[in-house]
This record gives structure tokens, C-alpha cells and sequence, in this order.
């Protein structure tokens, strides 16, 4: 899994280099056979944030990506979205995506992480829960079964990240907050702390592996790209 990812994150055109962070031996020698370049990092992490910041302090760059290891199915031009925020404004201190949710059981699953923004595609919030809540909707209508019936239906949030560097060295030094606790989401102490994340929308999608039942799903979509020539989500 771990080379897939390495592999579609080299692939955008916006990055410089990929460096795999972790603190397991048998991660970094699985990177270094398929010819990447991986970090051993302290296992006294408490996020994956932190043990970012700690590559991060070591490095010379101005802007720095997190990817999750367990995105397989990553689409390189999402890294590309997720970049363009910092390229156009020097204030942007950290940006991540979102897409539209299209179907009842990312708007109802707690391991769908919903997002809502403002006017300018700064987050308002994070939750696990539905948000935003539709106030117009009867009461007696039960829960929404279908995407299209429902035009309050939010935007899934896709995990991926950019810093700039210096933020993520003050973000990384900020004690974990209330919200970040209760949702058990680390973006939220940026939040929570007064800083901006923008959220651009991105046309692609990717399916994160947390559970065997995403395993098998990603294995499905992996084997017909392969049939195909082409990614399916």
C-alpha cells in the first residue's frame, strides 16, 4: 500500500520530493525496495501532525504536504489542488480539500468527516456528525436516503494537507484542544486557535483504508483500474 501512495504522490506536478515519515522499521524498508526515500521519526507521537513537524524542522522548503499512508488511491492532481491555495496567497497558512457527498451513507457514517466553509472556501467547521443541519426539512421526514432529494447535503472531507512550513512548526506546538478531543480531528485545534484552513473543492476522490471492509473496496477498485487501464472510484 505504502508504494502506491509514493508512487502517486511523486506523481504530482506541483512537489519537489516525497519523504515517507514514520517510526516503523518495516515501513521504511518497504519505501526503500520500491526506490523511495523514508525517515525514521520518535514512536512518542501523538499525531501524525507532530510527527510531521518533527521531519519538517530538518527540512528547507516553504510549503509541506502530508499524505496519509493509507490512501492508496490517492489522484496526484489532488496534491495540485490542495497546493494552489498557498501559491495564490502568501496568507494562507494551511489549506485541505473537500467534495460534494453523494450518497446518504457518507452523510450519515461518523467516519465521514464533514466540512463546511464560508463564502471565501475558509472552514467554519469539522465534524463526524452531518453538518450543515437542514432547518426547511420536515421533521417527519425521516433520514435522508437520497443524495439528490436533499440540496443541504454537505461536503465530505478529504484528509490531505498543506503548510506552510512555519505554521506547521507553531500548529505542532499548540496544546490539543476541546473540539480536536471531542471529534478526535487534529485539524480543529487550527481552528480552535484562530487560524484559517482553506478548502478548495477538488473534482477527484480517494478512499482512505481504516477498516478491513475499505481494504477490500480499495483491492475491488485497484483490480479493475488495472483490467481497465484506467482509475475508478
Amino acid at each position: 500500500m505504502i508504494a502506491h501512495v509514493y508512487a502517486r504522490a511523486a506523481a504530482s506536478t506541483l512537489i519537489s520530493d516525497v519523504i515517507v515519515a514514520t517510526d516503523d522499521e518495516r515501513i521504511r524498508e518497504a519505501v526503500e525496495r520500491c526506490g523511495g526515500t523514508a525517515r525514521l521519526t520518535k514512536a512518542t507521537h501523538r499525531s501524525g501532525t507532530d510527527r510531521l513537524a518533527e521531519l519538517a524542522s530538518a527540512l528547507d522548503c516553504d510549503v509541506i504536504v502530508n499524505v496519509q499512508g493509507d490512501e492508496p488511491l490517492l489522484d496526484p492532481r489532488m496534491i495540485d489542488d490542495l497546493i494552489a491555495p498557498l501559491a495564490a496567497n502568501p496568507d494562507v497558512p494551511m489549506s485541505t480539500l473537500r467534495r460534494p457527498i453523494t450518497n446518504a451513507h457518507d452523510w450519515t457514517s461518523p467516519d465521514v468527516v464533514k466540512v463546511v466553509v464560508d463564502q471565501h472556501d475558509f472552514a467554519l467547521y469539522f465534524s463526524r456528525s452531518p453538518i450543515p443541519f437542514d432547518a426547511r426539512r420536515p421533521r417527519s421526514a425521516g433520514p435522508v436516503h437520497d443524495a439528490a432529494a436533499s440540496p443541504s447535503m454537505g461536503h465530505k472531507h478529504i484528509g490531505l494537507y498543506a503548510y506552510r512550513r512555519e505554521f506547521l512548526l507553531t500548529l505542532a506546538a499548540l496544546p490539543p484542544t476541546r473540539l480536536e478531543q471531542l471529534e478526535s480531528l487534529e485539524q480543529l485545534r487550527a481552528l480552535e486557535h484562530g487560524y484559517r484552513i482553506q478548502v478548495p473543492e477538488t473534482a477527484f476522490d480517494s478512499v482512505g483504508v481504516d477498516t478491513p471492509a475499505d481494504l477490500e473496496r480499495v483491492r475491488r477498485l485497484t483490480a479493475v483500474a488495472e483490467t481497465s487501464g484506467h482509475d475508478e472510484r
